[in-house]
């Protein structure tokens, strides 16, 4: 028996939103709203969907940043406009909802701290933490970073903001990514991203000098990191805005 499909009522006239009058709404001028299409009916299969032929699965640690025995960060494939967006991906095949409680209670922890360590980056203020799910089956968690001081970026359109801004430097790029592996690997795993030659561990001079990562305590005795109180994170000076 085919679901029964919940009619959503429309006037034929959908006015704009408010949030176009925003400061952070990345556009301007005259805008109309797109016409609801009627339902499909049945959803289009995901990427992976059941596991097969899963692009994630089937990628290679190598492809990663960091990686452990459950759980894997990777990059987007190009810098892009802020200063590092990163995915979280489960090893194995899961869904959100598929989640064992381990899992589930390791995706809190985990969430924490990669934020903490984007968030260490030079000038970055705040991580937006996103996920969708429409496009593939398996697992992924968007983190993006938003640079300080640049109020238009805040809230629901980072995203867009992030391919609407000209790419950071590669350089750049490669170095806050490196830096994101090596906070990672300071708990767990293994950080993949190679460093840079600048690159200089527990503050012995080089371009990371005072950026080190810091284990919280609570980590360090055994419990866990989502019950401690989160340190403060160790920024340098300011980067240059984006352009």
């Amino acid at each position: 028996m085919a679901e029964e499909q919940l009619p959503i009522y429309l006037p034929d006239d959908l006015r704009l939103p408010d949030f176009v009058r925003w400061p952070t709404f990345p556009f301007e001028g005259q805008f109309r709203v797109r016409p609801l299409q009627p339902s499909a009916g049945e959803e289009p299969p995901r990427q992976g969907e059941g596991g097969v032929d899963c692009a994630k699965c089937a990628a290679p640690d190598s492809e990663y940043l960091w990686a452990d025995e459950r759980w894997r960060v990777r990059a987007l494939g190009r810098p892009s406009g802020l200063p590092a967006v990163v995915v979280l991906e489960t090893r194995g095949h899961y869904d959100l909802g598929d989640l064992s409680n381990l899992l589930a209670a390791e995706l809190g922890v985990m969430t924490v701290r990669l934020e903490r360590g984007i968030r260490s980056l030079p000038n970055v203020v705040r991580v937006h933490v996103n996920r969708w799910g429409d496009g593939s089956e398996h697992l992924h968690v968007f983190f993006l970073a938003r640079p300080k001081g640049f109020l238009q970026l805040r809230g629901t359109f980072l995203s867009m903001w992030d391919d609407i801004l000209p790419p950071i430097p590669d350089h750049e790029w490669r170095e806050n990514l490196t830096f994101i592996a090596a906070w990672m690997s300071e708990y767990s795993g293994e950080a993949v991203a190679p460093p840079p030659t600048e690159w200089a561990p527990s503050g012995q001079g080089g371009a990371h000098q005072g950026r080190e990562p810091v284990r919280p305590a609570a980590e360090e005795s055994g419990r866990s990191v989502a019950a401690s109180e989160p340190p403060r994170p160790v920024r340098r000076g300011p980067r240059p805005a984006p352009h």
